[in-house]
């Protein structure tokens, strides 16, 4: 590892106070202390801090001659790789906004999604190149990189300057509640937001970190921001299968692994049947989504002491981090809040409930969102918190989060949360998926229905799992 000498230590610094503290500014600061160690990792190409920087301002010069420049909006549909990173430099660096499309989208879901942002090209990989077919300027990620590693250097981009105004990342939210809403992330205003994330998680300087999180959701890319923050080399992966997986967690000798939960339930399950060691791995740390009930004891039991979950939003970022302590004590706890965020249950009218007491959960922190896109509805705000969407009790600082407010129905005069429901289902070991949801009710003005996906081999009719669930859960359930 270089020493941080003196004239690197006021390059960082140099960087940082000029391009701020996004991809553009941080990964000059990290080329600029840490130039010669190995930032990105991926199947196709290996770069230092420094050969990034250069590529990417290489890159940079390309997206100018194609013309986009500062003020442009652009999409990009790609999977996980180092181009996929110097793209959201090069974008930050030019004052370029990146609405991250997901690689789930049909071709209809993308033209739909240009259409709602005006954006004007889309910049897709060559894997989902069917997608863009109504695009009105489709650019080739890998063709515009190719091109970026033929411009002789020193060139153009070693004359860039910091833009008017940075360029955006916006992320799509997930559309649970309709067709996803663009939630612009708000630029680092210091290292307050990497100070949170590792005070409660333990990330140390120079790890090897697999990213296996999509980085056009905002775990991937907030991932990739704190990987920068501390110099990881950072691993990145098109195929991020269980298989796979497991093998790039031997094989690179990963530390720290970001992921979301389906992606660790699955490789805990390849692992049963291939079973290898992973004497390096210290750090798995998931969000997304919430783990199915049991399912941390489990990995702990697996694994060892290593699951962090960090609970949050599009909207919010983080709110609470779950501890591998936290989710001994109590397997369904979202953690606690980390430093410099406020957690807050309120009741109907916005005043504090008691511990024990359920209500809507409220989150403040540096890094809420700046609002939504092509007109979606502002959110709920509290004595500058602001709302979940998400239903929670907590007890002596801890969360749980105990369903969404806008599924919770009215049976009989009682309020019933289809999570209860699910976590009783999730409890049948014949049971591999379940949701419940509300339906009207001419009796009790609305009831629960649930749908049961069962495991492999597995039989259970519906009469017998009304009969097992009958006693875990109310009786207005």
């Amino acid at each position: 590892m270089e020493p941080n000498l003196p004239h690197r230590t006021a390059g960082q610094i140099l960087s940082l106070k000029r391009w701020g503290y996004g991809v553009a500014g941080t990964l000059r600061a990290a080329a600029a202390a840490n130039g010669g160690q190995v930032g990105f990792v991926d199947e196709h190409r290996s770069l230092t801090y420094r050969e990034a920087v250069a590529l990417g301002d290489r890159l940079a010069d390309v997206l100018g001659r194609r013309g986009i420049a500062a003020g442009a909006s652009i999409g990009l549909l790609a999977p996980n790789g180092v181009d996929f990173a110097l793209l959201c430099y090069a974008a930050n660096t030019l004052g370029v906004d990146v609405v991250m499309l997901n690689t789930g989208f049909t071709a209809a879901q993308v033209t739909a999604t240009l259409a709602r942002y005006d954006l004007r090209a889309l910049v897709v990989g060559a894997i989902y190149a069917d997608r863009a077919t109504g695009a009105p300027v489709r650019h080739d990620l890998g063709e515009l990189v190719a091109q970026a590693e033929t411009l002789a250097y020193p060139l153009v981009g070693g004359d860039l300057r910091p833009p008017a105004r940075p360029g955006r990342t916006i992320v799509l939210t997930s559309g649970t509640t309709g067709t996803p809403k663009g939630a612009a992330r708000r630029e680092p205003q210091g290292v307050g937001n990497l100070v949170s994330i590792i005070e409660r998680i333990p990330v140390r300087a120079h790890d090897r970190m697999l990213i296996s999180a999509p980085l056009f959701h905002t775990w991937g890319y907030a991932a990739l921001q704190l990987a920068l923050g501390t110099r990881a080399t950072i691993i990145l992966r098109r195929e991020n299968g269980a298989a796979a997986t497991l093998t790039t967690l031997e094989r690179e000798r990963v530390r720290t692994w970001i992921a979301v939960p389906v992606q660790i339930e699955r490789v805990l399950q390849q692992r049963r049947t291939s079973p290898v060691a992973l004497p390096a791995l210290e750090v798995v740390a998931i969000s997304g989504s919430k783990l199915r009930p049991g399912f941390a004891t489990t990995f702990l039991d697996e694994f060892g002491p290593v699951l962090y979950s960090l609970y949050g939003s599009t909207e919010v970022s983080w709110a609470t981090i779950a501890t591998p302590e936290e989710f001994r004590a109590d397997p369904e706890s979202a953690g606690r809040a980390p430093l410099g965020t406020r957690v807050a249950v309120l009741g109907p009218h916005g005043e504090r409930l008691p511990d024990g007491q359920v209500g809507r959960v409220f989150v403040g922190n540096e890094m809420l969102f700046d609002g939504y896109l092509a007109g979606g509805a502002p959110k709920d705000t509290v004595d500058g918190l602001l709302d979940t969407g998400d239903l929670g009790v907590l007890r002596d600082g801890r969360l749980r989060v105990t369903g969404r407010a806008d599924q919770m129905i009215i049976s009989g005069g009682e309020n019933v949360y289809p999570q209860e429901l699910e976590n009783a289902l999730f409890a049948l070991p014949e049971v591999a998926d379940a949701v419940a949801v509300g339906v009207p009710d001419e009796d009790f003005g609305a009831r629960l229905v649930a749908y049961v996906v069962l495991g492999p081999d597995a039989e259970l009719a519906a009469a017998e799992v009304l009969d097992r669930v009958r006693g875990a859960v109310a009786r207005h359930v």
